[in-house]
């Protein structure tokens, strides 16, 4: 990974919120509302969080009528190992408590 992306992402996962909102996001897709409620932080806060991870090249939106659905981008969760325990960024590894997908019919498509 350039390092220049891998620093990116360390910044975009530096933050608290923003790490739950990922942890979050590999579990199901998501829209900016349900983010707000299961992160417990106002829509707009939510927004501003989902513009610096879009940036970090960890997540996408796509708008869909009036919501906008929110994922975990594949080269991202490709980093993930099979366990889902560890996050390989190429420059630094993370470890946490494994993340299950809710299931694959509440998996919106993009």
């Amino acid at each position: 990974m350039e390092s220049e992306l891998c620093i990116r992402m360390l910044k975009a996962l530096a933050d608290h919120t923003r790490w739950s909102i990922v942890r979050e996001l590999l579990k199901e897709t998501l829209t900016v509302n349900e983010i707000s409620e299961r992160v417990s932080a106002s829509q707009y806060n939510v927004s501003k969080h989902l513009r610096i991870l879009r940036e970090a090249g960890i997540i996408e939106t796509c708008k869909s009528g009036k919501s906008v659905n929110c994922r975990v981008i594949e080269e991202f969760r490709h980093r993930l190992s099979k366990s889902g325990r560890t996050l390989n960024l190429g420059c630094c590894s993370f470890h946490f408590d494994r993340v299950k997908p809710r299931s694959a019919s509440a998996r919106a498509t993009f």
